[in-house]
């Protein structure tokens, strides 16, 4: 669910770059950016996917090959239990990147023509949402 929302906002943003007029000359330097970002990104999606499924065979291997071996009940516990720490907050990390890249979006629609300080918006909008989400952790953690 998360990649489809992510997919969507970046047609989107495609979407509103391509729906402005000819006349600016930043334009076509944006609409190239957009284009390389959008490429960049669909890289990074499809890596992060091949990633996850070698993970999970690589786990599935283990998994069989601690039983064909017949380790004892404590070892094989402690091999085989899930991490659900690393994954406590993902949904509030996620919540905390999209909410970001939303108010970057915003400040961008609201400063045209599109630019560099598109981009600079963007960046700091993304920045800001990750340390909220630090201060989160943080605070949680104590």
């Amino acid at each position: 669910m998360k990649k489809i929302i992510t997919i969507l906002v970046a047609g989107l943003v495609c979407y509103t770059t391509n729906a402005q007029n000819n006349a600016d000359p930043y334009l076509q330097y944006s609409r190239e950016m957009t284009k390389i970002i959008a490429t960049i990104f669909v890289v990074i999606l499809f890596m992060v996917f091949i990633i996850n499924v070698m993970k999970r065979v690589f786990d599935h291997r283990l998994k069989n090959k601690i039983v064909e071996k017949g380790i004892s009940e404590n070892i094989a516990q402690s091999l085989l239990e899930t991490k659900t720490t690393k994954d406590k907050y993902a949904n509030i990390k996620w919540f905390a990147l999209l909410a970001g890249t939303g108010i970057g979006l915003t400040g961008v629609n609201f400063t045209q023509p599109l630019g560099f300080h598109s981009f600079a918006i963007m960046a700091f909008s993304i920045s800001l949402s990750f340390l909220g989400y630090y201060f989160f952790i943080r605070n949680k953690e104590e």
